[in-house]
């Protein structure tokens, strides 16, 4: 890439002693190379300058790092503005399924990063709205849930011209990226990360209705219980009985920095 990497933000899994260590390096090896860094408040760390996100969004920031494990990552997508560009590093977190580097690689990852050895990995993203008002985009899932334990709703899909209507506790709808996350948790197929296609994932269907991919067209999704929409496994909103909740692609996609070519990454991390 020849993109000038002038302004960086960082991002921590929240309360990580590790990641906020690992800021605190990365922070110093970026002032040393005359790279302005915002760090997202309340996140304090030397050589930087703490913004809120109101202001980080008023910034012409070329970069975020997102430091922790996967959750911190899905946090900065909803977050940042639309189309900064995230690298992600598994410090203080688990897996770290869409990290690209992590604690040992830090001098090496930011000497690529700003030698301009690096390469983008577009990923799609969807939105859902609750009667009209949209939510935050989601990379990995919506999952629309039963609040009401005692009671099993029937919630109806639409898409495609089309229409199902089963009974089942609730519906689990994922990208490509997502594959790899709570999809892969109840039993669903990995995806390939740079499909265009959602997959629809019922959850405890009394009539077993499988698994489907589909399009990224709109789908539309209505249950007779209250519910709950959880975006990424990390925000909910309460989804009224009857209420519609329309899911379709977002724009623009997320976008990772990545320094090294592999093919299904999120399936290597699994250990395959």
């Amino acid at each position: 890439m020849t993109d000038v990497i002038r302004n960086v933000a960082v991002i921590t899994k929240i309360n990580s002693v590790q990641a906020e260590e690992a800021a605190t390096r990365i922070t110093k090896l970026l002032s040393a190379r005359e790279v302005k860094v915002y760090c997202v408040y309340p996140l304090i760390v030397e050589y930087s300058a703490p913004k809120t996100l109101e202001e980080l969004k008023r910034i012409n920031v070329d970069l975020i790092f997102a430091i922790g494990g996967d959750g911190t990552t899905l946090r900065a997508f909803r977050i940042i503005p639309c189309e900064t560009p995230v690298f992600s590093m598994n410090i203080g977190g688990n897996r770290g399924i869409l990290s690209e580097a992590g604690v040992d690689s830090i001098d090496d990852a930011i000497n690529s990063i700003l030698k301009g050895r690096y390469f983008y990995d577009c990923r799609l993203r969807i939105q859902a709205s609750i009667e009209g008002r949209a939510t935050p985009a989601a990379l990995n899932d919506f999952l629309l849930t039963r609040i009401n334990l005692t009671r099993t709703p029937t919630i109806s899909l639409r898409f495609m011209n089309d229409e199902i209507k089963q009974r089942m506790d609730g519906i689990l709808i994922s990208t490509p990226t997502g594959s790899t996350g709570h999809s892969f948790s109840i039993g669903s197929p990995v995806l390939h990360e740079r499909m265009n296609c959602l997959m629809l994932s019922p959850i405890a269907s009394v009539n077993r209705m499988p698994q489907l991919i589909i399009p990224t067209e709109e789908v539309e999704v209505k249950s007779t219980h209250d519910a709950n929409l959880i975006i990424d496994g990390q925000e909910m909103f309460r989804v009224i009985a009857g209420q519609s909740v329309k899911i379709s692609r977002f724009y623009p996609d997320a976008r990772f920095i990545r320094l090294h070519k592999k093919g299904m990454r999120q399936l290597a991390k699994l250990g395959f």
